[in-house]
């Protein structure tokens, strides 16, 4: 191993996979540091990828040149896409995989990869120069210089798994957890929180009656993450669906006292929105029912997975539990569920950039960060690899502005906002969801990748011939005209009587109507040849969603005017007299980089931020004065 590196990455779960990859690419010389090698790409929960938003950070991380969405391709046993029946700025792709394969594409992608060591070692500190980052400690009592730091140990840092009233140190599955690295980065300043977070049980496929339960298919056309995905895709294998009854719910109620969450001796705080089945029964009483998602772990492992039933309760309750369930009765638990503590920071230390305050090259990604999910893991974690690459060469980091990603969303949730429970994104976190689809994910986020440098040439050209062959469709929508009546009367047999008498219009017009499909265009005017799915599908929704899309980008203009009104760092806020100390107070920890960030800070009122461009209007023109005097 070397003694001298540019970066080193601390974790090789999803975070640290995206971090190490993008610096490796990048051509930095960099080390990945995990506590077991078996465990790197590790799915420790649900074995899928994607999901409603989640779906969104997949292909974003793919646009900008990352590696989440080939894997997910990759190991895909069942694809579906969820929200068909919504629109398309709420659909989102979701992939059971492969849980076995994951970890092995994962792990072999990381070894042929250029530039990169991967290595099973524990970090047990963190090596400063004064303010800036020097190396890294290990529990071999090795000292590793390096230029930059990503620290995405997820769930590891003082890990504690609770089953019933049973608790003891250890990470995921069992796993040894990271003890001596909070120490660290507490002596650096930062401040952790405890947070928690569960799992269910996996149990036995021949204990299961599938004919009790609901089937649930993949998608008949199968739609690949990533833009790079070319070949065909296939579903493998079936998910199904059982429900929880009364009984189940009785055998909680009554076993509460031996639940760690109720009994005390949990005290981090758990995922509001993937609550455990003990929180569930007892916060929504009313509901008689609460759905299971029976999932496959894999195609060579009789693992099924039962989503929606993480629990802490004790072995033989769970058991007892489990089997009140129909289809269950015979149900055999080859992994108990838990629940897991661990250490995480508190994000509104970091600046958008996922560098820690005033400690130059020390990068955070992923749960440490507050987070939940492998997709708001992976999404930090290429963005923290980059900009550590920046911090080597002396570049000006990438900041993704929440107008154009959601991953520039979900960082300026955390940093700004801070979290209170462990975050995760859903599309009602974005004001411009509308724009912000998983289909124009290449459109708005290639580019950067190119620029950055993760999205090379050859992609690039694929990306600009999809570009102009979007366009040339485009213009011969708007130059088509069509002839109403050329559509079955099934289709437009509804429409009112005044734009029946409009007999031609444009097909551009026309695929703006909801009933209308672009293969309903097509099978009239006919298809390009050589044309992708991928270019129809933009196709389609550009056209359908231009109304919406541009009052959303008229919003983000107006947006930008406020982002563009840049707070200076060294600006101080406590001697701000008219303005209340609470908003004061908020702003000196947080330090927003602009008017518009100071605007989201939880506690800052309209008229704070009114009260706040007055302030820097006069900072601004004293410091013009001054050194016009010098």
């Amino acid at each position: 191993m070397k003694s001298e590196v540019d970066v080193i990455v601390i974790g090789a779960g999803h975070a640290g996979i995206e971090a190490a990859l993008a610096s490796a690419k990048l051509g930095m010389r960099t080390i990945l540091m995990t506590l077991n090698l078996d465990a790197v790409g590790n799915l420790p929960c649900n074995p899928s990828i994607g999901g409603t938003a989640k779906g969104h950070l997949v292909r974003e991380v793919d646009a900008l040149g990352g590696f989440m969405g080939l894997a997910a391709d990759h190991t895909m046993i069942q694809s579906r896409m969820l929200n068909k029946g919504k629109g398309y700025a709420v659909q989102s792709l979701r992939n059971q995989v492969d849980r076995a394969l994951y970890q092995q594409y994962a792990k072999i992608s990381l070894e042929k990869q250029n530039n990169l060591e991967l290595i099973q070692m524990e970090a047990t500190g963190i090596l400063l120069d004064g303010d800036k980052v020097r190396g890294v400690q290990t529990h071999l009592g090795q000292s590793i210089s390096c230029r930059a730091v990503v620290v995405a140990t997820g769930t590891f840092l003082n890990a504690a798994i609770h089953i019933g009233l049973e608790s003891f140190a250890a990470g995921p599955e069992n796993s040894k957890p990271a003890k001596e690295l909070t120490e660290s980065l507490e002596e650096l300043g930062l401040t952790m929180k405890r947070f928690k977070t569960g799992t269910p049980a996996r149990v036995h496929r021949r204990s299961i009656d599938f004919a009790k339960l609901k089937r649930q298919p993949g998608d008949e056309m199968v739609v690949p993450f990533s833009f790079l995905t070319e070949e065909m895709l296939y579903n493998k294998v079936d998910c199904y669906i059982a429900y929880t009854n009364k009984n189940t719910h009785e055998v909680i109620k009554k076993n509460l006292d031996k639940s760690p969450i109720y009994s005390g001796n949990i005290h981090g705080i758990g995922p509001r929105y993937c609550p455990s089945i003990e929180d569930k029964v007892v916060r929504f009483g009313d509901k008689d029912q609460h759905q299971i998602f029976v999932e496959p772990c894999g195609l060579c492992t009789e693992e099924m997975y039962l989503q929606g039933m993480s629990s802490s309760l004790p072995f033989e309750v769970q058991r007892e539990m489990y089997r009140t369930i129909e289809g269950f009765s015979d149900i055999e638990i080859m992994r108990p569920a838990y629940a897991i503590e661990y250490d995480c920071l508190d994000p509104t230390q970091l600046e958008p950039t996922l560098e820690c305050k005033g400690i130059s090259g020390l990068f955070t990604a992923g749960q440490i960060n507050g987070t939940s999910g492998y997709e708001e893991a992976a999404a930090q974690g290429i963005l923290a690899g980059i900009n550590a690459v920046k911090t080597c060469l002396k570049q000006k980091k990438l900041i993704l502005e929440r107008s154009g990603s959601y991953i520039g969303t979900l960082i300026d949730d955390i940093v700004t906002k801070g979290v209170s429970d462990p975050y995760r994104m859903m599309t009602s976190r974005s004001e411009y969801r509308l724009y912000l689809r998983q289909d124009n994910a290449d459109d708005r986020l290639t580019p950067i990748g190119h620029e950055v440098g993760l999205v090379n040439d050859d992609r690039w050209k694929k990306f600009l011939v999809i570009q102009d062959q979007k366009k040339a469709e485009i213009n011969r929508l708007k130059n088509e005209n069509i002839s109403i009546h050329l559509f079955s009367k099934d289709l437009i047999q509804n429409k009112d009587e005044e734009s029946k008498k409009n007999d031609v219009q444009k097909a551009y017009i026309l695929l703006k109507r909801p009933e209308i499909k672009y293969e309903d265009i097509t099978k009239i005017i006919g298809e390009i040849q050589g044309m992708s799915n991928w270019v129809s599908q933009k196709v389609e929704v550009e056209v359908k969603y231009e109304g919406y899309v541009k009052k959303q980008m008229e919003r983000i203009e107006r947006a930008k005017k406020l982002e563009g009104k840049k707070i200076p760092q060294e600006f101080e806020y406590t001697h701000l007299e008219g303005m209340r100390l609470e908003a004061r107070e908020k702003l000196s920890k947080i330090r927003p980089k602009s008017l518009g960030q100071a605007a989201r800070i939880p506690g800052v009122t309209p008229n704070d931020i009114e009260q706040l461009a007055i302030y820097l209007k006069i900072y601004s023109e004293n410091t013009e004065k001054t050194e016009d005097d010098v």
